[in-house]
């Protein structure tokens, strides 16, 4: 276990912390993720994203989408992500990682090192997400071009008690990044 759980910049003390979302693809996690970053660099706080889809090019290139490397995957995110905690930087990250098994594994990694972890379900219905199609994967799924999309033909289990569900289809990215940012402040890690 690594002794510091603090960095100190300066005379301030700096908490850092993970803060995982998982939804469904085109769900708004990414955006969420971007728009909560701004603010928190606005105030001061060193912040980085770890986009799922950046990470599984850069650090996970040649895993596949099974579920054994889909896992993979979200472990190599979780290691990643608690070493920048546990450095004083908010983590911020925005993957699907679909399986509870696989989260849990990260949040008892975070909970042994003693770095805090807080899990937000971007909680978009798979209706939703399939309109916005950010990266057309649902019209790709439809046309029969790829399967394994999470939600439709491979599950995605919905975390059961999230320490926060943001259901980004009823409010604004601001709305939703508001909310994160203002369980942040409750919990003491801004």
């Amino acid at each position: 276990m690594r002794a510091a759980r603090m960095t100190i910049l300066g005379d301030k003390r700096v908490t850092g912390a993970t803060i995982w979302l998982t939804g469904l693809p085109s769900a708004g996690k990414t955006t969420i993720a971007y728009e909560l970053a701004e603010r928190l660099r606005a105030d001061g706080h060193r912040t980085e994203v770890l986009d799922g889809d950046e990470i599984r090019e850069f650090l996970s290139a040649g895993l596949g989408f099974s579920r054994e490397d889909r896992h993979t995957n979200v472990q190599r995110i979780g290691f990643v992500a608690e070493l920048l905690a546990s450095n004083g930087v908010k983590a911020l990250v925005p993957v699907i990682a679909p399986y509870e098994d696989s989260r849990e594994a990260v949040r008892k990694r975070h909970a042994a090192e003693g770095t805090p972890y807080v899990e937000v379900h971007v909680a978009t219905p798979v209706e939703v997400c399939s309109v916005r199609d950010v990266k057309g994967l649902y019209a790709k799924q439809a046309a029969g071009e790829i399967s394994g999309l999470t939600g439709v033909d491979d599950p995605y289990e919905e975390p059961q008690n999230p320490d926060l569900r943001i259901e980004s289809h009823q409010q604004s990215v601001q709305e939703s990044a508001s909310a994160l940012h203002a369980l942040l402040t409750e919990r003491g890690l801004l």
